[in-house]
C-alpha cells in the first residue's frame, strides 16, 4: 500500500518536473486577477461567474480535477457529488478573484483561472481537503508546485476522496 502510494507521488512529481517549468520560466500568470461573483456551481472544478464587467463567464479551476458528476459517457465518480456540493456551498453568491495563467481558454471556450476566495486560494483549498486531485495542463501551471504539496499531504492523512476512494 505504502509503496503504491509513493509510486504515484514519485510518478506524479516526475511528470510535473517538465510542465512545472513552463510556467515559472515563462513568469506564471499573465493577468492581473478579476473580480467576480460565482452564479452558480456546474461540479467541483467548474464554476459561472459575472465579472465586474457583467460579463457571465463558465470558469474551469485551474491546476484540479474533481471526480466527475455530469460526463454523460462515465457514471458519477467516487467523491464527485461530495466535492460538487462543497464547492457549491463555498462559493456560490460569493466574490471571488480570479487569477489567469498562460492560456486563459480551454477547447471548449471555458476560462481558465485559479479562484481566490477571501484572499484564499480556492483550488489549493479543494486538494488540501482532498475533494481534488492534481490536473496540471501545460503551459499553465504557475501553482504547480504549492498545490503538488496540498496533494501529497491530503493523500498521506487520507482525507477526502484519498479516504473515501480506495480501490477504485
Amino acid at each position: 500500500m505504502a509503496r503504491s502510494r509513493a509510486g504515484v507521488v514519485v510518478a506524479l512529481a516526475a511528470a510535473l518536473a517538465g510542465s512545472v517549468g513552463v510556467g515559472w520560466w515563462i513568469g506564471g500568470t499573465v493577468a492581473r486577477p478579476t473580480p467576480a461573483i460565482v452564479i452558480r456551481a456546474i461540479d467541483g472544478d467548474t464554476v459561472v461567474v459575472r465579472t465586474g464587467s457583467g460579463r457571465t463567464e463558465t470558469v474551469r479551476l485551474l491546476g484540479i480535477d474533481t471526480p466527475e458528476t455530469h460526463d454523460p459517457r462515465k457514471p458519477v465518480q467516487c467523491f464527485g457529488p461530495e466535492a460538487a456540493a462543497y464547492t457549491k456551498r463555498a462559493l456560490t453568491g460569493r466574490r471571488v478573484r480570479l487569477e489567469l495563467d498562460v492560456e486563459a481558454r480551454d477547447k471548449y471556450g471555458r476560462l481558465l483561472a485559479y479562484v481566490y476566495l477571501d484572499r484564499e486560494p480556492y483550488n489549493e483549498r479543494l486538494l488540501k481537503l482532498g475533494y481534488a486531485r492534481l490536473l496540471v495542463i501545460p503551459p499553465n501551471g504557475s501553482h504547480a508546485r504549492t498545490m503538488l504539496h496540498e496533494e501529497i499531504d491530503a493523500r498521506a492523512a487520507r482525507v477526502g476522496l484519498w479516504g473515501a476512494c480506495e480501490g477504485e
